[in-house]
């Protein structure tokens, strides 16, 4: 990679690289480790991937370390969807998270635990302000009644970092509050949710759910605050896991299109196709190259919140990745569309990436903010 990246993160951008090719690098392993396709994270893979001592990467000390290691785990098909939220959720408790908690939480996670958030509601999605599960404070802590939805991993997450109102009412930013749910909390029922992407997001339903006042992340009802300070680290943790994606969709299209032929000649030799991929190789480096600028911004000053840029590189990349991903099976035709093959796999990771997070729209919204208007 043409990028400025010391020998030290070349060698590990690599090591990486190798670990997928050898341990999920063909489709037949892939499905032995998702059952087929229906989950995105196998334990025991991860745990390989915490005893290498790379998981450290997702305490985010190093973004651009984060960003290759989410790039090229992306790239390699690697079933470990546990890692993105468990770094969300580390840098969440970086911030904010009290001794115990950073002790007990970012070791975890270093030794191959994972962790969920839990923010999305029935009728409260990208208006954040309208959460309505609340955490009512007791004598000994909170008592937690309500609903979480598409909360992603939490049906093998250690814990939950929940995102509840403790003060106010719907509609309000101030009085919500970050609150560390153990899993197997009394009165926490997860409950999957079918999608085409397998066993991936879960409703969560709290009832009387009590948990101690040390559970607190941060501020009481600061909560609101606390998830903007960590826009920079969700926004490119999700954009380097689907530069990866994007990557392998195209390689995967480029190398079917290098060997299907029709009327003679292999059909990427014709201009359609051929002009196709060269568009797609482009755009495929605008994403490359924004993901590892914003990372290199980060780290040169990780207390800095970049609203612009850290939704340009998810705005960009995930349209990307979607548009790489559903050009690559149309130019595959009826194989694309077949599940034999990756490329419908791709499509479906693609998809769902320009609505989680944040969907496209919010991010145009902030942007356009951003210049006034």
């Amino acid at each position: 990679m043409d990028l400025d990246l010391t020998d030290e993160q070349r060698a590990f951008a690599e090591a990486v690289a190798d670990f997928c090719k050898r341990e999920s690098g063909t489709r037949l392993r892939r499905d032995e480790l998702t059952d087929g396709g229906r989950h995105a994270h196998h334990q025991g893979l991860y745990q390989k991937l915490a005893d290498l001592g790379w998981l450290e990467v997702a305490l985010g000390e190093c973004m651009v370390d984060t960003c290759l290691f989410l790039e090229h785990t992306g790239y390699g098909m690697a079933p470990i969807g546990g890692f993105a939220t468990s770094a969300i959720v580390a840098g969440a408790i970086q911030r904010f998270g009290s001794e115990m908690q950073r002790a007990t939480v970012l070791r975890g996670i270093t030794d191959g635990r994972t962790y969920s958030i839990a923010m999305s509601e029935p009728e409260a999605g990208s208006d954040v302000a309208a959460l309505a599960c609340r955490a009512r404070p007791t004598t000994s802590g909170f008592v937690i009644n309500g609903q979480k939805t598409w909360c992603s991993n939490a049906h093998f997450a250690d814990a939950i970092l929940l995102v509840a109102r403790t003060g106010g009412g719907p509609g309000d930013h101030d009085g919500l509050t970050m609150l560390l749910v153990p899993a197997d909390t009394p009165g926490l029922r997860i409950s999957g949710i079918d999608t085409m992407g397998g066993r991936e997001v879960n409703d969560l339903y709290f009832t009387d759910c009590a948990v101690p006042a040390d559970a607190v992340v941060g501020t009481i009802g600061q909560g609101w605050r606390q998830l903007m300070a960590g826009l920079n680290l969700e926004r490119l943790i999700l954009a380097a896991l689907m530069l990866g994606t994007a990557r392998r969709a195209f390689d995967d299209a480029l190398a079917y299109v290098r060997e299907r032929r029709q009327f003679g000649r292999p059909v990427g030799s014709f201009q359609a196709l051929r002009h196709r991929i060269a568009d797609l190789a482009t755009e495929i480096e605008c994403c490359r190259l924004l993901v590892y600028r914003t990372a290199a911004l980060v780290d040169r000053d990780p207390s800095r919140v970049l609203p612009r840029e850290s939704s340009m590189v998810k705005l960009k990349t995930t349209e990307v990745a979607r548009e790489v991903a559903l050009a690559g099976m149309q130019m595959m035709g009826g194989y694309g569309y077949a599940t034999e093959y990756d490329m419908e796999r791709h499509v479906r990771a693609a998809l769902v990436s320009t609505v989680y997070g944040g969907t496209s729209e919010i991010q145009r919204d902030i942007i356009g903010k951003t210049f006034g208007l």
